[in-house]
């Protein structure tokens, strides 16, 4: 199979052939995608940073759907104890608390559903029962990152993608990579990070196009719980996401 073909040989039979043209073909495909997520990036004035906490979310990226909506993989941090949740699917144009009224938590193979409901039973992480649906907020850390340039986003995006592996991905995509998207930040440097919180009945774009958000490859909040003994100190900027290994 062309697949498998030696660097530098020429193929061989039809099959070949025809694997070499398919293979072109995605990666053709792939280019257009990322450019159209690109393009929508740089339309709604996002800034974009380094990925962060990659061992937990690998190579997840938004996508964009025919209604040119971005549609983002969301990482849910609980800072206290430093457990995750992912959101495969949050729509840019979806509210905050409609995702924390359906969170789910899944622990081995059980799903719970609707963890933060009256109902739902505590969490086995939750021995004081702190997280409950009125006590829990949300926060965003502002200030951390560094903006990335379109050539970085789009080699970001190719992560995990047929054409992760090429230097050069054609025409459509080598103008992009010559260009810079200027947000009016600084790129040298990140400054001292703060935490805001988030106002739940803001939608996800709403809150991804602040000026001191820079989203760390996907979206990252956290959630801490009022009643929790780490809430002060959180509150008082004592407390620092741990990065994980190569970040």
């Amino acid at each position: 199979m062309a697949l498998w073909m030696d660097k530098g040989s020429e193929p061989l039979t039809e099959t070949e052939v025809a694997d070499l043209q398919a293979i072109a073909a995605l990666k053709e495909s792939t280019a257009i995608e990322l450019k159209a997520i690109v393009s929508a990036i740089e339309d709604r004035n996002l800034k974009i940073g380094k990925a962060s906490f990659q061992e937990l979310t690998g190579s997840k990226k938004p996508i964009l759907d025919k209604d040119n909506i971005l549609h983002w993989p969301v990482l849910i941090l609980y800072a206290d104890i430093m457990t995750s949740d992912i959101i495969e699917d949050f729509c840019e144009t979806d509210m905050f608390s409609e995702h924390l009224d359906m969170i789910s938590f899944v622990i081995h193979t059980c799903v719970l559903p609707n963890m933060f409901l009256e109902s739902a039973p505590p969490l086995p992480w939750d021995k004081e029962n702190n997280y409950t649906r009125d006590a829990v907020e949300l926060y965003y850390e502002a200030g951390s990152e560094v903006c990335l340039s379109k050539k970085e986003i789009l080699r970001s995006l190719l992560e995990g993608t047929a054409g992760s592996h090429l230097e050069s991905l054609g025409d459509n995509v080598k103008h992009a990579e010559g260009d810079s998207l200027d947000h009016g930040t600084s790129a040298g440097s990140r400054g001292p990070s703060k935490w805001v919180k988030v106002n739940e009945k803001r939608t996800l774009y709403d809150v991804l196009k602040e000026l001191d958000f820079v989203i760390p490859g996907i979206p990252v909040f956290y959630i801490v719980s009022k009643s929790s003994s780490f809430y002060k100190d959180f509150r008082a900027g004592k407390w620092t996401p741990p990065r994980l290994h190569g970040e």
